[in-house]
C-alpha cells in the first residue's frame, strides 16, 4: 500500500466514529494508527520551518521514541545532543543496516526512531541554521496514563492527579513506578513477618517486583480489568522477569494471585477518587441493566448519543451429519440485556467517550488556530514548530471539558431516562397515578433508595493546575 501511494503528493484518511465517539481511519491496512512500521513511513504533506522551539521538540521526540520518555524534557534534549555528538544519530541515518544497526533497532519504536534520526540529520546538515529546515515530521504529545487522568479529573482527586501529571512537577511522575513501590513495600513487609499468611510467597518475590510486573495491570485497570485478567497479566510478566521456571506451574498461579491482589489494592490507595468514580459508574450501570432491564445510554459532552450494545444471546444447537453447530443470536428482543457486560463495560466506555471528546475538541481548536493535527486517541501529533501552541490548546480543552458538571449531568440524564414514567411515580406514599399503590411493572430504577447511586464526593483538585503541568501531555 505504501508503494502504491508513495508518488502521490498527499493522501487523505476518511474516519469513522465508533459507538463511544472514538475516531478510527476507515482504511484498515495503512494508517497512522497502525504499527511502528506504518507510522514510521508517514509524514505530513505540508512542511513547516522548525524554528528554535521546533528543533528542541524534534530532539525531545528522538529521545521519546528511543525510550527516554521518563526523563525531564531538558535531559531528553541532552540525551539526543549526546547521541549527535558521538555520531550515533548520523550513523543511523547514513547506514541504517551497517555495523551499528543494533543501536536503533533496540529503540522502543525503532522505525519511527529511525525516521526521526533521518529528519534531525537533515536539519543539522543543511547549509545554514538548522532552525530553517522545512520539517514534515509529526511530533507526538502523549497523555500520561490518560484514562486515569480523566478519572482523577472527574473525582477532583488531587493525589491521584499528581501521580498522572495533572499538576506541575519538576520531573514526569510515573504512576506505574508509584504503584510498584507500594506493592514492593507490602511484599517486603510480609517477607519480614513469619506470622504473615503470605510469608512464603513474599519471600520468593521480595526484591523482584519490577515496574514491568505491574504496568499492564495498572494500565488496564481503567478499562475494567478483572481480577482473573490481572492475575494472568502479572503471571506472564513474572515469568518474563524472574526465574519462576524453577517452580511448579501451580506455584506461579499462587504468586500471581498474591501480587494481583496487592496491585489492585495499591491502585485503590493511590487513586481514591478514581476508584470511587469507577465504582459509582458501575453501580449505576448495574441498577439500570438489572432494575431497569435496559441498556445503558448517555450523551457525550459533544452531544453524541451512546448506547451500549451488549445483549444476551439466544442459542440453539443444530446437529448435522458431520457435526453439531451452535447458533447464537443477540438480535432477539426477548433475550434482554447482558447485565454483567453492561456493568463491567460502562466505566471504561464512559471514559473513552470523554477522551474522544477531548481529542475532537482539541482537533477543532487546532484547526481554528491553523495548526495541522492528527491523533491516535490520547497521542496528539503536529509539526515541531507548533507543539507549544498545541500543548496550550489541549490543556485548555481538557480544563473546559472537566469544568462541566459531568457526573451531575450524567446522573440527571439517568434519572430522566430510567425513572418511572407513570404520573405519581413509584412511591406508594404519593397520591394518584398508576403506581400509587406500589407494584409498578415499568422496570424503573429507584435512584433514591440506593446509597451507592448517590453522587460520589469530590476532592480538592484545582483543574487550572493542568495548564501549568509540563508533563500532562509530553
Amino acid at each position: 500500500m505504501a508503494k502504491r501511494v508513495r508518488d502521490e503528493p498527499r493522501i487523505y484518511f476518511a474516519y469513522n466514529l465508533d459507538f463511544r465517539g472514538r475516531a478510527y481511519p476507515v482504511s484498515p491496512h495503512f494508517n497512522h494508527m497502525g504499527d511502528d512500521v506504518t507510522r514510521g513511513m508517514l509524514e505530513f504533506a505540508e512542511g513547516r520551518p522548525l524554528g528554535t522551539a521546533g528543533l528542541r521538540w524534534l530532539k525531545v521526540h528522538v529521545a521519546n521514541l528511543h525510550g527516554q520518555d521518563k526523563l525531564p524534557l531538558e535531559e531528553r534534549v541532552a540525551w539526543t545532543d549526546a547521541a549527535v555528538a558521538d555520531g550515533s544519530i548520523f550513523r543511523t541515518a547514513d547506514e541504517p543496516l551497517g555495523p551499528h544497526k543494533d543501536w536503533w533497532l533496540q529503540a522502543e519504536a525503532p522505525v519511527q526512531f529511525f525516521a526521526a534520526c533521518v529528519e534531525l540529520t537533515a536539519a543539522l546538515r543543511r547549509k545554514g541554521p538548522p532552525e530553517l529546515h522545512i520539517s514534515h515530521a509529526p511530533i507526538h504529545q502523549d497523555g500520561s496514563c490518560n484514562g486515569l487522568q480523566h478519572y482523577a479529573a472527574l473525582g477532583r482527586d488531587s493525589y491521584g492527579g499528581q501521580q498522572v501529571n495533572l499538576t506541575p512537577s519538576d520531573r514526569p511522575q510515573d504512576v506505574y513506578a508509584g504503584v510498584r513501590a507500594l506493592v514492593e513495600a507490602k511484599v517486603a513487609k510480609d517477607a519480614a513477618d513469619p506470622e504473615s499468611p503470605h510469608f512464603e510467597l513474599a519471600r520468593q518475590l521480595d526484591g523482584r517486583i519490577s515496574r514491568k510486573v505491574v504496568k499492564q495491570t495498572v494500565m488496564t485497570s481503567v478499562y475494567g480489568v478483572t481480577f482473573v485478567g490481572a492475575r494472568q497479566q502479572i503471571q506472564n510478566r513474572l515469568e518474563e522477569v524472574t526465574d519462576l521456571e524453577e517452580l511448579p506451574r501451580a506455584e506461579h498461579h499462587r504468586l500471581a494471585s498474591y501480587v494481583a491482589k496487592l496491585t489492585l489494592a495499591s491502585l485503590g490507595e493511590v487513586f481514591t477518587g478514581a476508584t470511587t468514580s469507577m465504582t459509582w459508574l458501575a453501580s449505576c450501570a448495574r441498577a439500570i441493566s438489572r432494575e431497569g432491564d435496559a441498556p445503558v445510554e448517555w450523551v457525550t459532552p459533544l452531544g453524541l448519543p451512546v448506547l451500549q450494545p451488549y445483549s444476551k444471546r439466544s442459542s440453539r444447537r443444530i446437529k448435522t451429519v458431520l457435526q453439531s453447530i451452535l447458533l447464537c443470536d443477540s438480535s432477539d428482543a426477548e433475550c434482554g440485556v447482558d447485565s454483567r457486560k453492561q456493568t463491567s463495560a460502562f466505566p471504561p466506555n464512559y471514559v473513552h467517550s470523554l477522551d474522544s471528546s477531548h481529542m475532537l475538541m482539541t482537533a477543532s481548536a487546532c484547526r481554528k488556530a491553523g495548526i495541522t493535527f492528527a491523533a491516535v486517541h490520547d497521542s496528539y501529533w503536529t509539526h515541531p514548530c507548533d507543539v507549544d501552541r498545541m500543548n496550550a490548546i489541549l490543556r485548555r480543552q481538557f480544563i473546559l471539558l472537566h469544568q462541566q458538571p459531568l457526573l451531575e449531568q450524567l446522573l440527571a440524564s439517568f434519572r430522566k431516562r430510567y425513572s418511572c414514567k407513570h404520573e405519581g411515580g413509584c412511591d406508594p406514599s404519593q397520591a394518584g397515578g398508576a403506581c400509587a399503590e406500589g407494584g409498578c411493572d415499568c422496570h424503573a430504577v429507584r435512584w433514591d433508595e440506593h446509597e451507592e447511586l448517590r453522587l460520589p464526593e469530590q476532592g480538592d483538585l484545582n483543574l487550572e493546575e493542568v495548564s501549568k503541568s509540563t508533563y500532562f501531555f509530553a
